[in-house]
């Protein structure tokens, strides 16, 4: 079975300009996932998506298989991933000759999942019959607990409720935190109707130290900690 694994990078980040080429120990951040990627030995390629020059320069330098263009009306600000994934997928397979079952895509923001955590979702996806799979960490705070909202008026309340109100946290349903970091889909849905939530969308659970993702300077100062605390570890 033919596998792509997409990365896609924008180059107009505002919370951290220039993030996805910021040095994380040593090397850009996207170049991180591209070894992840690479260590997993699933995929048949793997390619970069951006409409930044620097950033595929990165992406060619760090051992992408593909440096792809991306198109300027699938990198604004308002853009959605899905689209510029799925422009990746068929630039690939116009470049390469190939037709891929399997679609992983790796958010570049997100560096501290591990290789086998990729590995062990595809596994999970190809074991079943779902069409997706998308990754979390258990969540913090949870709706049915502690997570409120507040109507116009400034009245706070839960954000969701049970027929019986929940006294302790382990009461509640589960709920999970998305944590951006790995998505995974079979061809014939994805290219179909791009989507992220589906009635069959599978769940792979990552632990809170390998699911943080990089939105602004203090996310990068976390993740540069947590790193080097895995390293020392080691």
């Amino acid at each position: 079975m033919k596998r792509l694994c997409t990365i896609c990078a924008r180059g107009g980040s505002k919370g951290v300009p220039g993030k996805n080429i910021r040095s994380l120990y040593g090397k850009p951040l996207l170049v991180h996932s591209i070894d992840q990627a690479r260590a997993t030995g699933l995929f048949t390629a793997i390619a970069v998506s951006s409409d930044a020059p620097e950033i595929l320069a990165a992406a060619r330098d760090g051992g992408a298989d593909l440096a792809i263009e991306r198109p300027s009306e699938l990198a604004s600000d308002t853009a959605g991933k899905l689209p510029a994934i799925r422009h990746a997928i068929a630039a690939a397979e116009v470049a390469l000759g190939e037709r891929f079952e399997i679609l992983v895509d790796l958010d570049a923001t997100s560096p501290l999942r591990l290789p086998e955590d990729i590995a062990a979702a595809v596994q999970l996806l190809e074991g079943g019959r779902s069409g997706n799979l998308i990754t979390a960490a258990p969540a913090r705070r949870s709706p049915y607990f502690n997570l409120i909202e507040m109507d116009d008026k400034g009245t706070v309340r839960l954000s969701k409720t049970l027929p019986r109100p929940a006294l302790r946290r382990q009461d509640a349903p589960a709920c999970f935190d998305m944590n951006a970091s790995i998505y995974v889909w079979r061809r014939e849905p994805f290219l179909t109707a791009p989507y992220v939530f589906a009635d069959d969308t599978l769940l792979y659970v990552m632990p809170p130290e390998r699911s943080h993702d990089i939105d602004d300077e203090l996310d990068f100062e976390i993740v540069e900690y947590l790193w080097l605390r895995r390293q020392l570890r080691v």
